[in-house]
């Protein structure tokens, strides 16, 4: 549960440290880290707006999205402190828990009958799925590397204590930034702030959502930034004592922060077309990473 609250922490800061990093990289004042929070909070104040031509599944997307991101963040553990949720496999249960929040909020956008936001909806479909191979031989590498199947022991097991180790830690830290990227729909695939709809990934798909069902969405994608960023800190902080581990995790989802706010700020977004290649070769470098955990268990010649 202490892993849960700190991801609740660090989900309520993330994308106003982004938008700051962002601020600060253009030469901008800028709105505070508080804005996002704020922005949300006055979504939950109003009403909703829905479409004659939608059915119930737009009604309860909303809720089933923020609920799958919340569940999934319930399985990760905080270094030596298990998760609310957990068991062996907990990794496939949680691939699989915020696919579910996904394909309703697929469905959702298809419900409205724009084709606008179907054209989102494909593409949203289409990228989760190139980035599902790469998550699934990352996590099955470390599984393979430390004999276990859930985050805890895997995490618990992980120790960096070679070159080897290090170097593939480096490369799933660079696999799980960029999945991230490609699940919130951020640069370089998609960006955020674009109001072109035949560009537009994500946003298209919302267009139709307002108040308190929009203030649900976008308070998940917080949370899924948090979570990726949970994922990230427990590869370094195994073995810490508690009280370190804790600052250890803030201070990591922090530099995730500004490491995003970096990547949106510098660097350009791909064309449509190239998208599928950039997502399809992380899952090169996560089979990269399965040679390494080969080599380091001496089953590779």
């Amino acid at each position: 549960m202490l892993s849960f609250i700190l991801i609740i922490i660090a989900g309520l800061f993330f994308t106003g440290i982004v938008i700051r990093t962002k601020s600060i990289a253009a030469g901008r004042k800028g709105p505070d880290v508080f804005q996002p929070l704020r922005d949300v909070a006055r979504l939950f104040k109003k009403g909703t707006v829905y479409s004659e031509t939608t059915s119930f599944i737009f009604k309860i997307a909303p809720v089933v999205y923020f609920s799958s991101v919340v569940m999934a963040s319930l399985t990760l553990p905080l270094g030596g402190t298990k998760g609310f949720i957990s068991f062996d496999g907990d990794f496939i249960f949680f691939a699989y828990i915020l696919a579910l929040g996904k394909f309703f909020n697929i469905i959702s956008a298809l419900d409205t009958g724009s084709s606008f936001e179907g054209m989102g909806a494909s593409r949203e479909a289409l990228y989760s799925m190139f980035a599902e191979p790469a998550f699934f031989i990352l996590l099955g590498s470390f599984a393979l590397l430390t004999g276990n199947t859930s985050f805890f022991d895997i995490f618990g097991s992980l120790y960096l204590g070679s070159y080897t180790i290090y170097a593939i830690a480096v490369m799933a830290t660079f696999v799980l930034v960029m999945i991230a990227m490609v699940e919130n729909s951020r640069m370089p695939v998609d960006d955020p702030k674009t109001h072109l709809e035949l560009t537009m990934i994500h946003e298209v798909m919302v267009l139709d959502n307002s108040g308190f069902d929009l203030g649900l969405i976008q308070s998940a994608g917080y949370l899924k930034f948090a979570i990726y960023g949970s994922l990230i800190a427990n590869l370094f902080i195994s073995g810490l004592s508690l009280p370190v581990a804790i600052v250890s995790f803030l201070g990591i989802q922090f530099a995730f922060a500004v490491a995003v706010g970096i990547i949106e700020s510098f660097m350009a977004r791909f064309r449509m077309g190239h998208n599928a290649q950039f997502i399809l070769a992380l899952s090169s470098v996560s089979l990269l990473i399965f040679f390494g955990v080969l080599l380091v268990l001496g089953k590779l010649a």
